[in-house]
This record gives structure tokens, sequence and C-alpha cells, in this order.
């Protein structure tokens, strides 16, 4: 039940396969060419983002010079992107370089990481996680950390908070996540009391309850939003991700739904073009 791993890295959530050496992963060893990805659930981008494959020449280069020609010039957007359970920010900064058209050269682009603390799903194993998971795969009625969630919230929040003290507009700040991140990215959105440029969830769940939900802002409320979702997705059920957009309309939340056959829990090059498209129209 593990899924592979598309690059050699060194991940300290990652577990060597059944039968390896002590040498492994957890160690801080690289794996042998052969090793799949944990038997703990890490949902890394090394491991889980497909397009970055082919990325490798880009993931070499360092992160701070890859993200040094942001700085250059006055950002006009943002863009906050929520990494999933397991994985941190900078493992996530080759995102940007499907972005490279002339609406994205004063984009900021921000990759935070999550704290590490126990999480349940993997036996209270300590990670970088947004708020606690408590099962494997996600259904649509899967418990949720809720007393967690609030305090993941009000750190994205503090996020969000320091682009406007610098002078971006809240309607100019993309808020964007991947599965955990997804989820938080949606919480987060719908408890900010300024209506954002527009959130992507990408295979990611409503980590909440309908009481919960009902002290969503009017402000967050009117902050567009983006759902894609593979359809064979192991991880976070398909019937997850499709029941988060009717619980946001009959709050009255518009967000759209995309639906990606054979594709499991990862994001593709398909569903970035779009989120690159459904950017570009909400670009005030």
């Amino acid at each position: 039940g593990c899924l592979p791993c598309y690059t050699r890295v060194k991940c300290v959530t990652c577990r060597p396969p059944s039968g390896g050496s002590s040498g492994g992963l957890l160690n801080g060893g690289d794996p042998p060419a052969s090793s799949s990805c944990c038997s703990a659930h890490c949902f890394s981008a090394h491991c889980l983002l497909q397009p970055f494959r082919h990325l490798s020449d880009i993931a070499a280069i360092p992160v701070h010079k890859r993200l040094h020609n942001q700085h250059l010039m006055a950002a006009s957007r943002v863009v906050i992107w929520l990494h999933g359970l397991g994985d941190n920010g900078p493992n996530n900064a080759p995102i940007k370089s499907f972005f490279a058209s002339p609406e994205f050269k004063n984009v900021k682009w921000v990759f935070p990481s999550a704290p590490s603390q126990p999480v349940t799903c993997n036996g209270g194993l300590r990670m970088p996680s947004w708020f606690d998971i408590f099962e494997i795969p996600i259904t649509d009625s899967s418990p949720n950390d809720e007393e967690g969630l609030v305090k993941a919230v009000q750190n994205v929040h503090k996020m969000v908070d320091k682009e406007v003290a610098e002078g971006i507009g809240a309607n100019k700040i993309f808020l964007c996540g991947f599965s955990q991140g997804g989820a938080l990215a949606l919480a987060s959105t719908m408890l900010f009391p300024k209506t954002l440029a527009g959130t992507a969830v990408f295979s990611g769940w409503v980590p909440m309850n309908a009481t919960f939900l009902e002290r969503a802002t009017q402000e967050g409320k009117q902050t567009q939003m983006l759902w894609l979702h593979g359809m064979d997705d192991p991880v976070v059920k398909f019937e997850a991700g499709q029941a988060g957009p009717p619980l946001l309309g009959r709050a009255g939340v518009n967000c759209e739904f995309k639906a990606y056959p054979k594709l499991g829990h990862s994001i593709s090059p398909e569903e970035l073009a779009y989120l690159k498209n459904w950017m570009k129209s909400h670009m005030q």
C-alpha cells in the first residue's frame, strides 16, 4: 500500500522498506533505488507531485537562489502555498516554475513549513503537520481535529496579515494547498475577516463539521474557490473531495470543482495549468 518515491532524497518522515537496513530514511540515509515510500503516511512533494519527476534540474538549485529574483522588484500579488502531511515548504518551491507567464512576473511565492508534531494516523510518529489526522484514508465521514485546526488557521492568518502589513491587499493574495494543506487553506479562508483573491484546494477535504462552518465570516465566504481532486485518490477519497463544494455552496460560497480521472493523491501538470488560468481570471 505504499506509494513509490520518484526521487532519491532524504526524508525524515520516511521509513525503509520492510526488511531494509537500519540505515534508512529515518536515520538520514539515502534509500536504495528500489525503495518505496514509507509505511508511515508521508505526503511529500518529492513522492507525490508527479510533474516534479522531470524538474530535478530545478530542484537541484538552492532554494534561496531560485527565489532570489522574486525579491528584485516589488510584489504586486502573493501566493501562499501550504504543503501536505510530512512535507515542507521548500520541497514545493518548484511549483512556481509552472507560472512563468507575464501575469505572474511580480508575484511573490511563499512556501511555509508546518511544525513537527505527533500524528495519530501514523502511530504518533512526529512529522511536519499543520494539525492532527486521525485516520487514513480520509473519507467524507472521517473525524476532524478541530482544536488543532483552529491553531493552524491562526498561524495562516498571521502569514496573510504579514503580507498585508507589507502593502499587499488581501484581495491580491491567493491561498493554495495540497492535501492537508488544501484542507487548511479552505478553513483559513472561511474564517478570515477579509476577502482574498482566491483559494485553491488540491486533493483536500472539509476539516470541520457543519457547526464549525457556521463561524465563517461574510468576507471569507466571498472568496472565490477552486477545488481539484483525482478520482483515483487512495488517501483522501474522491468522495471526501466531492462532498466539499456542495457543503460550501449551502454556506453561500462559490466553489468550482474539477475532477481528474485516473489521478491519485498527487498534483498533475493539467491541474496546475488550470490553476494558472483560473488565477489569471481572478487577478484584480
